[in-house]
This record gives structure tokens, sequence and C-alpha cells, in this order.
């Protein structure tokens, strides 16, 4: 399974998060296609899956607090989980520290 959610950077972005809609259970998703969409007081921005594959489970509890995307992205906050993805597919993925250098480079 890969575990799917948004960046410190994206959440600090987006500022105060007030609404998330993920995709249904069971539902396949295609790698850089729209799979939800993620509302803030600053924006409203789809949400694209980083592979390609079934939804295998989504954080329900997001519904009735997305809040918690803003105060735990990287643990309570996670947004969906993507089974059946071809393993090749992660190498294309940046790790935390190549994330960090693309941010200093792209501001």
């Amino acid at each position: 399974l890969a575990v799917v959610g948004i960046s410190d950077h994206a959440q600090e972005s987006l500022g105060d998060i007030t609404f998330v809609e993920l995709p249904s259970m069971g539902k396949s998703v295609e790698k850089g296609k729209e799979c939800g969409v993620i509302e803030s007081v600053k924006a409203a921005s789809d949400l694209y899956s980083p592979l390609t594959g079934e939804i295998a489970e989504v954080n329900t509890g997001l519904e009735s607090t997305p809040e918690k995307i803003n105060a735990s992205p990287h643990d309570e906050g996670w947004l969906f989980k993507v089974r059946g993805f071809n393993p090749s597919d992660l190498e294309s993925l940046m790790d935390a520290s190549a994330y960090t250098s693309f941010l200093e480079k792209n501001g």
C-alpha cells in the first residue's frame, strides 16, 4: 500500500484547510489525474494521484476534521491509500530531500 497525502509545504501554502473530497473506496486512479478536491481559506485545488492503482482506503476522519491535514500532514492528515500500483512508478516520486531541493530551486 502507498499512503498519499500532501506535504507540509503544501498545507502551509494552502492555509487553513476547510474541506476535502477524497476518491471513493475501490475507485481506479491514474497517475497524474485528478482524483479529489482540497479547499482552504485561500484556494480550492484539485488532488492528483501520484500512482495508478486502486483506492484501498480513505481517511474518512478528514470529512469532519479536515484541519488534521494542517496539524499533521505526514501522520493523521494522510488522504488515501493506493494498492495495485506498479512499484517502478515509485521511482519517479521525490523523497523528502529531493522535494526540499526542488522547492529551494523553484521557490
